[in-house]
């Protein structure tokens, strides 16, 4: 039988979650609203937008099983004939309502029928004639690849109430965590999910694109129904996961000897500073000044980065400057795209400023900015009520708020990149192109002289407070444009700082005068994730996944954190498990204890951060990466 909505929702438990949230409370969620909900979580979870097409058969297998599916070989070949090429978001949820989710209960079912000792356990001798002899056989290298599971197996037996745990763990955490985005990103809710809105969540499938008309007669003509015994489960269960390998690193307050020291005659040496800020997106990614640097002939060089330091209210906390900042220094070669990996900050002193220190050859350097993105992460829990930014005098006039002017300010330090106090048209166009999207041409700038203060040609304090003003006065005091620039610069309603971090670099030459110039802004990808990659693979922990010689796994420990790294050497993607739930005081880059990747063929990728949650004391980081496919 087809399974209705409401199995979903017993499967997920999502209906606590739901009614937690404000919505919920006021206009109570249908069950169909929850399914529809559940498969956008399920989806979502795979790729980065329900308009995206599953291109794959592995696609699929993967986004079934966040979706609380179990599906077997032949379940996939159903859906994903040979004629198939790709299957849309609607398509998924037909899949959804024709294929029976797995419960716990089941799974725990099926094994405990091969558990001749009652003890949560199979011995690997039983488990390999069942695996290799019923049903969906398996090969002897598939058997031997789930007894090596590190999670799930010791002392020769298979622990099948872990494995279940895991299983259930796995798909329960990823839409929790995907359902939290899509309750608190209001972009996100908005988003229109396929041909399903949220005020009518039961349509029939859009009519482009669809899968071949064969796809959709057997998916019409073959409603599924749980046929066979319970070991098909099992069996496919089992399946999930191929290999695996565990890394445990036990980190106290300070694991390295190796800190970051000034050079003995620094104050002698010639100095350059700029400053700059990472931003959150909204879909988490990270955005941030990337920069040029000159050094006119060989000279030792010390260059630091560090959180920027603001005005401070008293009595309250400023969360980014526990933000971690690392700075990656790359030599421009002839090709541009072709950088070199110089070094990265990697050190760090008492005062929790990261540096490094070296000779540069003459030449031109570009300067990458990063931070792990353990701490710099959306708000769990956003202020509703927005702070007041402009009043009206007693004649009637608008004017700015305290508390608005002083963020004002703040907002001009960040901006005000070389430190002169000054704002040119190049550091005014960073702030353009963050809150607008659009830059400032010449004529602009020359009216914007014309009716601001300015001092050099250049915009002064004064002048960025009346611009500010003047935009309230345009829109005869509505706040919406003003509240537009403060959350494009990473200010919540209460006009707190909680999702950027602004930060200075200096730059410190022994025989010449460095230069420093903020070139672009763009995300924390791209020559970053290059660079990150290379500097794990040349000083990291390699360990290759068992049985399979071209999947590697990088794990570096640096100061303060741990980066682990996927190389994937082989012709085909790879999808990775990892399971980080017996870490403690930890948190990663991903957010999540539980989550899978996907790695392209020939490439490697960072998978994930990990940082202690609690500074000062110890921590322990262990994590299990399992190949799935």
């Amino acid at each position: 039988m087809a399974s209705s909505p409401g199995s979903d929702v017993a499967f997920f438990n999502q209906k606590s979650m739901l009614s937690e949230s404000s919505r919920t409370k006021k206009f109570p969620l249908t069950e169909e609203e929850i399914f529809y909900m559940n498969c956008r979580a399920a989806y979502l979870t795979v790729f980065k937008s329900s308009l995206e097409n599953i291109v794959s058969k592995d696609q699929l297998y993967l986004a079934l099983q966040y979706a609380g599916r179990n599906p077997s070989q032949k379940i996939i070949n159903k859906y994903w004939t040979p004629q198939t090429t790709k299957l849309n978001f609607d398509d998924f949820c037909i899949i959804l309502r024709k294929e029976k989710s797995t419960s716990k209960t089941e799974l725990l079912k099926s094994f405990k029928k091969l558990d001749v000792n009652d003890d949560g356990s199979i011995l690997h001798t039983d488990l390999y004639k069942i695996l290799t002899k019923r049903g969906e056989k398996m090969t002897q290298e598939e058997v031997n690849a789930v007894i090596s599971l590190a999670t799930v197996n010791a002392d020769g037996k298979f622990n099948y109430i872990k494995f279940c745990k895991l299983y259930m763990t796995t798909n329960e955490q990823c839409l929790k965590r995907t359902l939290e985005k899509l309750e608190v990103d209001s972009k996100l809710r908005r988003q229109q999910f396929g041909s399903h809105s949220e005020s009518s969540p039961v349509r029939e499938p859009s009519p482009a694109p669809k899968p071949s008309p064969r796809t959709l007669r057997k998916m019409r003509q073959e409603p599924f129904s749980n046929k066979g015994d319970a070991m098909s489960s099992l069996l496919s269960t089992t399946r999930k996961f191929k290999t695996s390998i565990s890394f445990t690193i036990t980190m106290g307050n300070s694991n390295r000897n190796a800190k970051l020291t000034e050079p003995n005659s620094l104050k002698e040496w010639q100095c350059a500073q700029s400053k700059g800020c990472f931003f959150l997106e909204e879909d988490s990614e990270i955005i941030s000044h990337h920069y040029r640097m000159q050094v006119a002939q060989r000279s030792m060089v010390y260059i630091t980065i560090k959180p920027l330091n603001l005005s401070q209210v008293e009595g309250k906390l400023s969360p980014w400057l526990s933000i971690d900042t690392t700075l990656y220094i790359l030599k421009e070669n002839e090709n541009p795209e072709n950088l070199q990996l110089v070094s990265f900050t990697e050190l760090r002193n008492r005062e929790k400023v990261f540096g490094w220190t070296g000779e540069l050859e003459p030449g031109i350097y570009c300067l990458i900015p990063s931070t792990t993105g353990c701490k710099l992460k959306k708000e769990r829990n956003p202020i509703l009520e927005e702070a007041q930014l402009v009043y009206r005098d007693e004649m009637g006039e608008l004017s700015l708020t305290k508390a608005f002017r002083s963020t004002l300010l703040d907002i001009f330090e960040v901006i005000d990149l070389d430190g002169n106090g000054l704002l040119s048209i190049e550091e005014y166009n960073f702030f353009e192109l963050r809150t607008s999207g659009e830059k400032c041409d010449e004529d602009a700038w020359a009216v914007c002289k014309e009716n601001f203060d300015t001092k050099k040609n250049e915009l002064t304090r004064q002048g960025f407070m009346d611009l500010n003003l003047m935009e309230a006065n345009d829109q005869e005091g509505d706040p919406s444009d003003l509240w537009v620039t403060l959350h494009s610069m990473g200010y919540n309603k209460a006009l707190e700082l909680t999702e950027a971090c602004p930060f200075v670099i200096d730059i410190y030459a022994e025989k010449c005068k460095p230069k420093i110039k903020a070139v672009r802004m763009e995300a924390s990808s791209g020559q970053l994730e290059k660079a990150i990659c290379k500097s794990v693979l040349n000083k990291g922990d390699a360990r290759v996944m068992d049985g399979y010689e071209n999947i590697i796994v990088h794990t570096y420990k640096y100061d303060t954190w741990i980066t682990s790294v996927i190389e994937n050497k082989s012709e085909n993607k790879v999808i990775i498990h990892i399971n980080n739930e017996q870490s403690k005081n930890c948190i990663n880059s991903r957010g999540l204890n539980i989550f899978a990747v996907e790695v392209a063929p020939k490439s490697t990728m960072v998978c994930q951060h990990v940082m202690p949650l609690t500074e000062g004391q110890e921590w322990i980081y262990n994590c299990v990466y399992s190949l799935i496919s």
